[in-house]
């Protein structure tokens, strides 16, 4: 780590600063209730969602041959076909798909608690918020959760040339925010990119957020820091400047 004291902090967003993946299984309940309540099915409700749930996971995006509303509604036609048989039902899977949208994004939202850390730590250090994915997607989470006035600046790996753990998008954050990489702490909760991204790009430290005390992988990317909740990042930002002080 540097001798220089942080001067800013690069937040993920998804499971990280909101809880994506809790809004996404709150999703995932209604249009089982949707299923069964209107169409009259019964385990294939929760068949067809957890289809979804592997196909998003597995989901390999590309902004220049399909939009993200084509894509995802195509996963629950899939699912529902896979499952009922016959057809495919594309007006069931596109109501299915905004259902599930609609829902999740209710339900991003940023918690009081967070929304206070961010305030406090901006007074302190310059504040980014760096995440991946499709542009339409991102935007409407950071939109539904109302979060882009807490940061000096937004970065969407969708909108740039690469995204995290690629080295070149880290470097331009930095000079969004005019700091080098070793004056910057990444946090977020994903070892293959925010973490490997942090390695990748030289930065003073990277925070790994592991809510449910998950054991990596001996072949996984070793963060600088792990915690448990975002909301310990002030006392471990203090830990490290100190860490600082004492070097210097």
């Amino acid at each position: 780590m540097g001798l220089s004291r942080v001067r800013a902090v690069f937040f993920d967003l998804d499971n990280t600063l909101i809880d994506t993946a809790g809004a996404s299984r709150r999703g995932m309940l209604e249009v089982i209730k949707l299923l069964q309540s209107k169409y009259h099915y019964k385990e294939e409700a929760e068949i067809i969602c957890d289809k979804v749930q592997v196909k998003l996971s597995k989901e390999c995006f590309h902004p220049y041959n399909t939009c993200i509303t084509d894509l995802r509604t195509a996963h629950w036609e899939e699912a529902i076909q896979e499952t009922k048989g016959g057809t495919a039902n594309r007006k069931l899977a596109e109501e299915c798909y905004f259902l599930w949208k609609s829902t999740r994004l209710q339900h991003m939202t940023l918690a009081e608690d967070v929304k206070a850390m961010l305030t406090e730590l901006r007074k302190e250090v310059r504040l980014l918020l760096l995440t991946n994915g499709d542009r339409q997607t991102q935007r409407e989470k950071i939109e539904a959760c109302a979060c882009q006035s807490y940061f000096d600046a937004v970065v969407i790996g969708g909108e740039q040339r690469e995204e995290k753990p690629a080295p070149s998008i880290f470097y331009y954050c930095c000079n969004l925010l005019g700091v080098q990489p070793g004056d910057c702490v990444m946090v977020g909760d994903t070892l293959e990119t925010d973490i490997q991204g942090g390695l990748n790009a030289g930065l003073k430290a990277t925070v790994w957020i592991n809510k449910n005390g998950i054991v990596p992988l001996k072949s996984s990317p070793v963060p600088h820091y792990i915690v448990s909740s975002v909301l310990e990042l002030p006392a471990l930002l203090q830990t490290i400047d100190r860490k600082v002080s004492i070097s210097t």
